[in-house]
This record gives C-alpha cells, structure tokens and sequence, in this order.
C-alpha cells in the first residue's frame, strides 16, 4: 500500500512556524482585542475611547514555552504586557525569597510589570512563558498616556490590589443581594442620618428651662455646647430621674451639673456603621456628629439606626444587658450573628466587621462574667479577666472558641493559694456558660480555668520574661497567643502593667525577636510554582487552603514581631501594621496593599464561615480555591503575594538563612 498523502508531507520550516504565529496573531488584534478587554478588569470599566486607543497602541506578541518575557537584565520596562492566553511564571530576582512558593504563576487577563513600567525602572522579577503565550504589548509612553486619559486605568495601576477588592465587594454585594434587599446600607455618612441642627442649650442654661424647651420640641434629649457650639455633654430623659429627682437637684442648677459630659462624637463623613460600632463599644445610644470645624450639626440615635437594620443594635445591646441567664445569651448571640451578616451583604469591610463582631462577643462575655460575679464575690481585690489570640486582637470571625486567663493582685494578708482557688472556681463557671452560649471550649485548654492561666501580676510578668529568656519552640508558640491580650472586664491597669513589661523585655532581646521572625516564616503563602496556589498541604483536606493558617496567620505573626520591637501597644494586627510601617519608614503604597491583602483574606474567611456553615455550627477556613470566581481568585493570588512580600522583609531584617 503505497504512503499517504499526510505521511508525504513535509513538516514546516521554523520560519513558516513564526510566521503562521505572527498571523494568528494579527488575527487576534484585528478581531478580538475589544471582547477580550471586556472581560477583564479594568477594561471592563473603562471608557469606549480609552479601550480604542488600547487596540490602537498595542500590539500582540508570541512567546513560546520557556521564553523569557521581560527580566532585571532588559533595562528599564519598556512595555506594559497584558496576557492574553498561556500562562506566565512570574520569579523574583537575587537571593530575596524566603520560600520555595516565592514563584507567582499569571494567567489570562492579568497584566505586568505594573511596578516597574510606571516608574521608568527595570523589574525587579524575571517573567517567563511557561507555556505557549500570547502577550498584548504597550509602549511605556502609551502606557503611562493611558493613565493620564483613564481614570480607571490609573486607579487600577496606582491601586492595584484595593481597585480589584472593590470589585471583589461589589460581587459579593450583588450575591447577598436578595437576602438582604430590606436592608439599608451602614455605608451612608452621618451627614444624612438623624436628626439635622439639633436643640442645644449652653452649659450655664438652667434645669428647668431645657426642660421646657425638651417639652415643647417633643425631643428625649438636648445638647449643651459651648461659646463655639462645640458638644460639651448630653442630657437625656432618663437622666432625669437619676440625676435631677432621685438626687433632689433645684431646677435652677445649672444643666452641665446634671448632663452626661464628654460625649461621644463623629464627622460628618463617618458612616453609620462608625456610629454602630461606637454604640456598642461604650454602650450609649446617642453620637453627636460635629462639622469639619467640631461644630454639633446633627446627633444619631439608636432608633435612627434600628430604622437601617431589621435585628437592631438597641434590641440587641439592651438584651445583652439585661440578659438574666445563659439561655437570654444563646439567643442575644444569635441576633449578633444576623446582624453581622446585614452589614456582610452590605459590603462593610473585613476590618469593621471583625471589630463589631469583637465588640459585641465582649458585651456577651462580660455579661456571662457579671452573671457569675453574682455567685463569687472578689470585693476589694484587684483583678482582670484577659482575652487572647483573635479576641485579644479585635479579630473574632464568625467561629471563635475562648482563649482567656486571669491576673489578679493578691491583697495584704490574704493567702495566695486560697485565693486562686476560687478564682478557678469562678472562671471554670464561666468558661462552661461562654460554651452554652456559643464560644467552643478552646481544645488546647488556654482558658481562665486552666491554673496555668490563672497568675497573679508578678507571676504573669514572670512568665512573660521565661519564654523571652529562653525562646524554644513551646515558649515561641505561646507568645503567639498569650502575647495579644487586652482586659475584658476588671481592673484594666493590670493588664496595662503586663503590656509595658512585655514591651520592655522584648525591645531588650533581640535573640527571643530573631527567634520569633525565625518561626514565623516557618509557614509561607501557599503559591504554586505551576499552578496558581498549593491546595496539597492539608493532608486530611485536598484540593483546599487553609486561609487562617496560610493566610492571615501570616499577616499576624509579622505585625506582632515589627509590633514588640518598635513598641506599639495595640494588639490589632492592621493597627500593628499602620504604626509599625510608620516607624519603619515604610511607602504608603506598599503598606496600604498589604493592609489590603490582608483584610481581603479576612472578608473571604467571613464569608466563607457564614454560606458554609451549618445551622448550629459555624463554618471552618477551608475554601476551594477552584470555585471561587475569577475575580477572587485573582485577588486571593495577590493577596497572598503581599504576605510573601512581608515575610521578605522580615527574613532581611531579622537575617533568617
């Protein structure tokens, strides 16, 4: 049988090869250069004209599998390379990465070096096809023409992580749509909630005239400000009971002797969520809101934000409060749960959230304690009931379990054994109520119950110094947790005690902080080599990522380190990051991507324990990287790259090998 035509041919030359690319690529140009911008951010938002004038300037390249795209070596940038198809290893240059995942994989619809072409400098990253790869090419000039003409563009390129975390919220907004379409947004500023130009009075002005004016006007409270109408305090209807008739006051004494001074004020620009959170955090029910000058122009009461949510702040605060056993709690916490959810389909951020989450999980936890202060009584002792870990940090999620202690100061002539005795007998009551109530008993035992955890001042202090004199792995572990505390509920000058020590030790040995950065870098972002993330690192759990552990861990562990060693108090880790980057020096922009990076992860952990939880039992930190939207997934990526970058500084500063 004689050999077939095919088997005859002849293979292509190398040259007819290229030039069969070259035209295919002159066919993607020509035809869908348009379509495929709008499919990508943020084209997808740009102007008619401006993706015009990007299919005019750009034009498309091929690069076969194992090409270098652009690298240190080329000089400065000279274009602004968008992928078309294929996908491209991005790899840091020089002997800067802290692990083996410090190697970034890009995709389709995704643009480099962005850095580098808008500062007129050469990359500091070696970009290279790790398949056949089809790149659109604009010129430098074109490239920063198009930022001038763009604003999206231009946003997009200055802020590149935040541009795409809007997106990301927009989406996540557009999902919880429906179940939250009677929800007013928390987003609005205060300037257009309340009660405009309210009633105020002088501080001089009698009792029984602001009464009046009270009366007249039909209002529960009024304002007393000074010369300047600036809020000097606040007078209420329930304040007159207490303060006026139960404390037998003349009605012509002055109203600043029975006002509540010292009010609690916002900007105009704050949000009704600022004003929420204030609420709950001091448990008041008026803000008063001042112009840019601190002038009073307008006050926010709880019923004007009961009317944005349908599970109101008041109703839930006031049962918190008055909450007479476990069961009242159960239920509080419950409101909690569905009101944080409101303000997640509102596309409030991962920073607010988690601390509105904290503040009202503190109001549950000290009631829990008060309940049980009814059965032990500490009179005239000195002491505080600590959280740690998340709750120590203003970063509780949807699933939290306890990690507390106690510090207490044992008084003159009081026996040190007995006393602890019953404070364990008060704080194993506690822990069980906080569990019915709904914070899981901690597995690893780290709770006010546990005698280890149960320390005078002096033994606390003790304590701190042991793990920082003699860094090993158990003591590295336990400044992990114990490190970020804060008082709940006592005499928070213990707790204040404690932190200055701490600080002092740490600041004195930099061997314990060598030590710590050592172990933080132990685990690294989970970014793929060929694929974009590594979802093979939880053995009982494949094909997912650990966002706590892999992620915000991350975050976490770098903030406390930079934290103990410039001496910053806070103990929230973006707190701990704004301060630090401060006194570091460090740019604004890059601070602000990592601030971001991490609030992304933090708003994906959320929402994740929320739609994949079961009713009775909060979600985990498990997430399918494969079923997250493009979107997401793009900002996941980035977002873990801001940790690997923090983890380098680290490893500079600290020289970890």
């Amino acid at each position: 049988m004689s050999e077939s035509t095919t088997d005859q041919q002849e293979e292509p030359t190398i040259a007819q090869v290229g030039e069969q690319l070259r035209d295919e690529g002159r066919r993607r140009v020509a035809g869908n250069t348009q379509a495929f911008l709008k499919k990508h951010a943020p084209f997808d938002k740009m102007s008619a004209a401006a993706l015009q004038t990007f299919g005019d300037k750009a034009r498309i390249a091929f690069y076969p599998a194992g090409s270098e795209i652009v690298g240190p070596a080329a000089g400065n940038v000279r274009f602004f390379y968008l992928i078309e198809s294929g996908k491209v290893q991005a790899r840091q240059a020089g002997e800067v990465a802290v692990t083996e995942y410090s190697i970034l994989t890009l995709g389709a619809g995704e643009s480099f070096p962005i850095g580098a072409v808008t500062a007129g400098r050469p990359s500091t990253n070696i970009y290279t096809a790790l398949e056949d790869t089809f790149c659109y090419q604009l010129p430098a000039e074109d490239y920063l023409g198009l930022m001038a003409s763009s604003p999206e563009f231009n946003l997009f390129c200055t802020q590149y992580i935040a541009s795409l975390l809007d997106q990301s919220r927009r989406q996540l907004q557009q999902q919880f749509a429906q179940k939250a379409s009677e929800q007013q947004t928390l987003n609005s500023p205060l300037a257009g909630i309340g009660a405009r130009n309210p009633l105020a009075v002088r501080s001089e002005t009698p009792l029984r005239e602001a009464l009046e004016i009270m009366s007249r006007a039909g209002i529960g409270s009024i304002i007393v400000t000074d010369a300047e109408h600036e809020p000097l305090g606040i007078f209420t209807r329930s304040d007159v009971l207490d303060r006026v008739v139960l404390a037998d006051l003349p009605l012509d004494t002055p109203i600043s002797r029975a006002m509540s001074a010292g009010p609690f004020t916002l900007g105009e620009h704050a949000t009704a969520y600022d004003a929420m959170l204030g609420m709950a955090t001091h448990g008041i029910r008026h803000v008063l809101v001042t112009d840019h000058a601190g002038r009073l122009s307008g006050v926010v009461s709880e019923r004007d934000l009961f009317a944005l949510q349908r599970v109101g702040l008041r109703q839930i605060r006031q049962a918190i409060e008055t909450a007479s056993d476990v069961e009242a709690l159960k239920r509080s916490a419950a409101d909690v749960r569905q009101l944080s959810f409101n303000m997640l389909a509102q596309s409030i951020g991962a920073e607010q959230l988690t601390q509105f989450i904290s503040a009202l999980n503190d109001a549950l936890t000290r009631r829990v304690i008060q309940l049980n202060l009814d059965r032990h009584s500490f009179a005239g002792i000195d002491w505080a009931w600590l959280a740690f870990g998340s709750e120590g940090r203003d970063e509780q999620t949807f699933s939290t379990d306890q990690d507390n202690g106690i510090v207490f100061v044992v008084p003159a002539g009081e026996d040190e054994a007995a006393l602890k005795e019953r404070f364990l007998a008060f704080a194993l009551a506690t822990n069980k109520d906080l569990d019915a109530v709904g914070f899981p008993l901690c597995k690893g035992n780290i709770m006010a119950s546990n005698p280890q955890w149960c320390m005078t001042l002096d033994a606390w202090k003790e304590q701190f110094s042991e793990w920082i004199r003699k860094p090993e792995p158990t003591a590295l572990l336990n400044a992990t947790i114990f490190f970020d505390f804060r008082p709940l509920f006592g005499k928070s000058e213990l707790a204040d005690s404690m932190r200055r020590h701490l600080l002092a030790q740490a600041a004195a040995s930099p061997i314990f902080l060598q030590a710590m950065a050592r172990n933080a870098l132990d685990v690294g972002p989970p970014l793929g080599k060929i694929r974009d993330f590594v979802t093979d690192l939880e053995p009982d759990h494949p094909g997912k990522i650990d966002l706590k552990k892999y992620g915000s861990r991350i975050f976490v562990d770098v903030a406390r380190i930079y934290a103990l060693a410039t001496g910053v108090h806070n103990t929230n880790t973006l707190q701990r990051l704004r301060l630090t980057s401060q006194r570091l020096s460090a740019r604004a922009e890059e601070a602000n991507a990592v601030l971001d990076g991490l609030n992304f992860i933090q708003l994906l952990r959320l929402q994740h324990q929320y739609l994949e939880g079961e009713p009775g039992r909060q979600g985990d930190n498990l997430i399918d990287p494969d079923k997250l939207n493009e979107l997401d997934r793009r900002i996941l990526k980035e977002s873990f790259r801001q940790a690997r970058k923090i983890q380098s500084r680290l490893k500079l500063d600290y020289q970890v090998q």
